[in-house]
């Protein structure tokens, strides 16, 4: 994105002429982000509280890891399923309605033209300007029904989630994440303690690494993932010990 401002140095501009100031933004459609992070944290969390719930039933460390492979291949290949179907939905869902759109604007282009006029001076701008404005994007069929399906859905028609890069980011983070806390068992641990601390170190850092594409600090983005992951995970352990304890 490039916006203007008045030039800094005299030297490298006339008096009064604009300095073109470059900066660039981060993709905030492209549909990895919120798939990346709640399949990092659900694995943690899920295969954690897993892992917690059987350790907690007393179950042999054979039977933990098999629960934890178990656990890290159903969640994956499922968060994957689902985000690829969910995000294929809602693209579908977009695409029905920009047809509509552009059924409406080859029926009743005048209406349309009206109507885009009535949403810029609904934003300040002056009558005749805007009317202006939207006669001259009503020229181009494609960047009309662009501009209308910006204004009147608030989405961009070219600019949608992929549901392969959706699925693909769900998997591998879920995988990541339910494989720390399976990690020690795997190396022979006996006990809950190790997985525990993996688990609580991979937490805070998920949440310290999206911290640095959000606006929030990382240390809180940290703490927050660390005390709802860790409540899960302590919650399903109680329950996992009290169900075994009434088994046995």
């Amino acid at each position: 994105m490039t916006t203007l401002a008045p030039a800094s140095d005299p030297g490298l501009a006339p008096t009064g002429a604009p300095h073109v100031v470059s900066h660039s933004h981060r993709d905030v459609n492209g549909g990895w982000l919120r798939p990346a992070v709640f399949g990092a944290m659900d694995g943690l969390v899920s295969n954690f509280a897993l892992l917690s719930g059987v350790v907690g039933g007393s179950a042999p460390t054979g039977a933990v890891v098999l629960t934890g492979l178990a656990g890290l291949a159903a969640g994956a290949f499922s968060m994957a399923a689902g985000e690829y179907v969910s995000v294929a939905s809602q693209r579908d869902m977009v695409r029905r309605e920009v047809d509509k759109e552009r059924r409406a604007l080859a029926a009743e282009p005048e209406a349309e033209l009206a109507e885009l006029a009535a949403m810029f001076q609904a934003r300040g701008v002056e009558p005749e300007l805007a009317r202006q404005v939207a006669e001259q994007l009503h020229r181009d069929p494609e960047q009309a029904l662009t501009v209308h399906t910006r204004e009147e859905l608030g989405i961009d028609p070219d600019d949608q989630p992929s549901p392969m890069v959706a699925a693909v980011s769900s998997f591998l983070c879920f995988a990541v994440g339910a494989f720390l806390p399976l990690l020690p068992f795997l190396l022979g641990a006996t006990s809950l303690l190790p997985a525990l601390v993996l688990a609580l170190i991979g937490l805070f850092a998920c949440g310290a690494v999206v911290a640095r594409v959000t606006a929030r600090s990382w240390w809180f983005s940290g703490l927050r993932q660390l005390v709802l992951g860790g409540a899960a995970a302590g919650l399903t352990f109680l329950l996992g010990r009290l169900i075994g304890t009434g088994i046995s």
